[in-house]
């Protein structure tokens, strides 16, 4: 397997450190911090199988799952998968880079290796490691089962600390390259219009790579 290089988030250090327990906190005052799984929810048939890819500390996975999905949630960072474990116990997101995600590793932790919904939302994509955003899409894209379909979403500006800007046409191309195509562009998870502050894609796998 290719090298994985280290993310934006892990090179961030310190300066990422608060996220974990900010939305711990959040979760036991009892906030609402499903806006992103409710639209997940919405896109997916009843009982899909769906893969969380950067699953933070796994709000987006339990919510998911307390819907009745069959969710596979992945987050390198060991931080947060134990922060994950201590808000929502039994959790068990597995510790892996999106770059790692193979069928072999998923079928080495007895997980699908296809899915329903490849959701990536929370800045993911403006944390990858340098360059490698073409590489993480088209990972994503050979996970997804016939029909299948990928939920991003990410700031546009004033994202968080270490994070890149990623212009929409920059990821439209990028989209494009790897053989998938945008179905939706929203400015929200309550697909609002699209704006210049976030944006909320839903890609579908095109007929093969235009280039």
């Amino acid at each position: 397997m290719s090298e994985i290089p280290l993310s934006r988030w892990a090179l961030g250090g310190e300066a990422t450190r608060g996220y974990g327990p900010r939305f711990a906190e959040l979760v036991a005052q009892g906030e609402d911090v499903d806006g992103e799984a409710r639209l997940a929810d919405a896109l997916s048939p009843r009982r899909s199988r769906i893969l969380d890819a950067g699953a933070g500390m796994g709000r987006v996975t339990a919510a998911l799952r307390a819907r009745g999905h069959d969710v596979t949630g992945i987050e390198p960072d060991r931080t947060l998968v134990a922060q994950a474990e201590e808000t929502y116990p039994g959790i068990g997101l597995l510790p892996l880079d999106i770059l790692e995600l193979t069928p072999a590793a998923l079928e080495a932790h007895g997980r699908p290796t296809a899915y329903d919904v490849v959701v990536a939302v929370g800045n993911v994509f403006i944390l990858l490691a340098e360059d490698t955003e073409r590489r993480a899409l088209t990972t994503l894209r050979g996970l997804l089962a016939p029909g299948g379909r990928m939920l991003i979403g990410f700031h546009l500006a004033a994202g968080p600390s270490g994070s890149r800007t990623y212009p929409p046409e920059e990821f439209m191309a990028d989209v494009d390259a790897v053989g998938l195509k945008v179905d939706l562009r929203a400015g929200s998870y309550e697909l609002h219009p699209a704006n210049s502050e976030y944006a909320v894609w839903l890609l579908s796998a095109a007929s093969s790579p235009s280039r």
